[in-house]
């Protein structure tokens, strides 16, 4: 290709999945923080592509993967082949994802936009008055609601995008409510806006007076304080949407300024005079190619590598933005830079405050909105959007209760209203049993809360998982209850073992109806569901340590949990964990020690301990106390097995005893004196 000095720099070459075209950067609404609007009438609109390029461009990039596409604009409804860019497209039931105002929507349009894919409808405000002063077009509210009402007619499902600038963020809680009672699935558009692409002053000046304050920013958009993806990205509406953060370097003395970006890129951007770069928002001639003088292929395999390796952000990138102390908050982007300064490696004054507020965010967010607790051998990290109280969680939760991290952790964040949920988009359900539906999609579990009347009724929980439940979110009604405090469950629901069990089984451990103690440093647990006597078991244990410590004439005992205990399986054998989840007896420990023996409890006239040889009989009375989460196939294969080696190696007996006391004797003899392997550790 004339004008290039190509060489590939990649030895495999990357697939290009996902191909993003703007159709056209015409727009018959002139919204004032538009970054890219050219009137509807502009002589660009002879330069953009035709309908027969756009196909060829389409079949070159199918040839090389690509199986998804985005189309955008300006207002991609403006050009007149519309219809036949999107049927094109998306024949075949090829996955899309369409941004437009609405306003020009027809009903014809609708029909063809059923279409399984993704539809964002930009909402510029609550009412006329406000849409109308924003988009500098009388009536375009009313359109934008005549469009709306064309696709729920057809059927076609869409996403509400709220779109937030100064001039209408005193609507935004009335657009929210607005896009909800249009019963679709609604999110926050981006917080901050772009500078124009053209550099316009004007515009520019404009586009200023629109942002927001850094604070409404994070506000709108947080930081995920949790460090790492969402669990329900593919799943739930109505959260904010954080902007793309392609442009960080992992070493920052390195001045590549797109390197780790392309790096990881499967998408690719046309705008719509032919030019391809790997990003929307890369404007600068030199990092786009023209493909009307060359392919598809060449784009992607030669000149978007060595993009990689050309723009460099020397001096000015590695002693500021590279640099910088607020470096891992900043939403800096190098693309950014070119489009306040027209020079890609100069720092962004405005994002500079948003990295300030996001470190403060974070902050506080670690002060007030985070906790640790440890059961089990696992730290759970319980975040909320809400604060913490001093009495957010009951005495006997708040005692697992330490100060950070362990070697183990699970992550845990509450909010407290409900998504908007996508039917289409919750997966394969794999169980159904009041009050919990469980789905599975891809790298996902989905709970959500379901009425046993049926009828339609709308989710009293949701919950979403990672693949191994070790992250997740959980979405409670309103935040009622977490203000009221006193609440015995990390995960709000009436128990935790939906969660803990779950979890536990991916690290050979289980949750069993049993108390527990510790005798002579051993652990021991009495098993037996409700009126077994492990209650009155433990209060005989305790009223022999009374003795212990008062007359010298006891035994000594610490109680782990009366109902509720964790069993883990280690390289050196299984040990016995309290847990929170008391009985009728409000002792726990946060202790652990190696489990000395399983007695399965029976209340007699005497006190004697049997020993049970029969294996299938300790597994089906092990099994018969299983504390059980929303049971799958997976989880049972896992709690089998271990089960079948508790069976095995555990020494296990029929503890027959009265309430004279006398049992504790029996079992100081059955533990011994030696004090091995106790843990301050839950």
């Amino acid at each position: 290709m004339p004008g290039y000095v190509m060489r590939s720099t990649r030895a495999t070459p990357r697939l290009p999945l996902h191909g993003r075209f703007d159709l056209t950067y015409r727009c018959n609404l002139d919204c004032r923080h538009c970054w890219l609007r050219l009137p509807a009438g502009a002589p660009e609109k002879g330069r953009e592509l035709d309908l027969t390029e756009i196909r060829d461009l389409a079949d070159q990039a199918r040839a090389l993967g690509c199986r998804e596409w985005s189309l955008s604009g300006g207002e991609p409804m403006l050009r007149a082949d519309f219809a036949e860019i999107f049927d094109y497209l998306t024949a075949g039931g090829a996955p899309y994802r369409l941004n437009t105002n609405g306003t020009l929507i027809t009903p014809a349009i609708a029909r063809l936009l059923r279409r399984k894919g993704a539809k964002m409808i930009a909402l510029y405000g609550a009412t006329p008055e406000v849409c109308d002063h924003v988009t500098r077009l009388p009536g375009s509210f009313e359109r934008t609601m005549r469009g709306i009402d064309c696709l729920r007619e057809a059927g076609a499902g869409f996403t509400v995008q709220v779109v937030p600038m100064r001039d209408n963020f005193h609507q935004l809680d009335d657009m929210i409510g607005l896009a909800e009672s249009l019963g679709r699935p609604w999110r926050i558009g981006a917080a901050w806006l772009y500078l124009s692409a053209s550099g316009d002053e004007e515009r520019n000046a404009e586009i200023r007076r629109q942002r927001l304050a850094p604070a409404d920013v994070i506000a709108l958009d947080k930081p995920d304080p949790s460090g790492g993806g969402d669990a329900d990205g593919t799943v739930c509406a109505g959260a904010p949407q954080a902007s793309c953060e392609g442009g960080r370097q992992e070493a920052r003395t390195d001045d590549r300024l797109f390197a780790s970006c392309i790096a990881g890129r499967r998408d690719f951007h046309v705008d719509p005079y032919g030019q391809l770069s790997f990003c929307s928002f890369v404007k600068d001639p030199a990092l786009r190619y023209d493909l009307r003088r060359g392919t598809v292929r060449e784009a992607w395999e030669v000149f978007v590598p060595g993009v990689a390796e050309r723009a460099r952000g020397g001096s000015e990138y590695v002693e500021h933005c590279a640099t910088c102390a607020l470096r891992s908050e900043c939403r800096y982007c190098p693309v950014y830079g070119y489009l306040e300064r027209r020079r890609p490696a100069a720092p962004v004054e405005y994002l500079c405050g948003v990295a300030r507020e996001s470190r403060r965010f974070k902050q506080d967010w670690r002060a007030n909105h985070r906790r640790y607790y440890r059961v089990g051998g696992l730290t759970v990290q319980v975040d909320a959007d809400l604060p913490f109280a001093a009495d957010t969680f009951a005495s006997n939760v708040e005692a697992f209760r330490v100060d950070g991290p362990g070697e183990d952790n699970i992550v845990i964040r509450h909010h407290f209203s409900l998504p908007s949920l996508d039917p289409a988009k919750l997966g394969v359900e794999v169980y159904r049993q009041p009050p919990w539906a469980i789905y599975r999609k891809g790298g996902a579990w989905i709970y959500v809360g379901i009425s046993p009347a049926g009828g339609g009724a709308p989710p009293h929980r949701v919950a979403v998982f990672d693949r191994d439940h070790g992250r997740g979110r959980i979405y409670s009604p309103d935040g009622e209850n977490f203000r009221k405090g006193g609440l015995h469950a990390l995960t709000l629901l009436p128990t935790d073992q939906i969660l803990l069990s779950r979890v536990l089984a991916d690290r050979d451990g289980c949750f069993l109806h049993s108390s527990g103690a510790i005798v002579n440093g051993q652990g021991l647990l009495f098993v037996g569901h409700s009126g077994a006597g492990k209650s009155t078991m433990v209060k005989l244990l305790q009223a022999s340590a009374r003795n212990a410590e008062g007359q010298g004439g006891g035994v000594g005992a610490e109680i782990l949990c009366d109902d509720r205990n964790i069993v883990r399986r280690y390289p050196d054998g299984f040990r016995v964990f309290g847990s929170w989840s008391h009985g009728e007896v409000p002792a726990v420990s946060t202790r652990s020690a190696p489990l000395r023996a399983i007695l399965f409890l029976e209340q007699a006239s005497e006190n004697r301990a049997e020993p049970v040889q029969d294996r299938r009989d300790i597994a089906r009375r092990l099994l018969a106390c299983l504390i059980k989460p929303l049971q799958t196939a997976d989880w049972w294969n896992k709690t089998m097995l271990l089960v079948e080696a508790m069976a095995r190696q555990v020494p296990c007996y029929r503890l027959r005893f009265d309430r004279s006391g006398q049992v504790v004797a029996l079992l100081d003899e059955m533990t011994g004196r030696e004090i091995r392997g106790v843990e301050d550790v839950a």
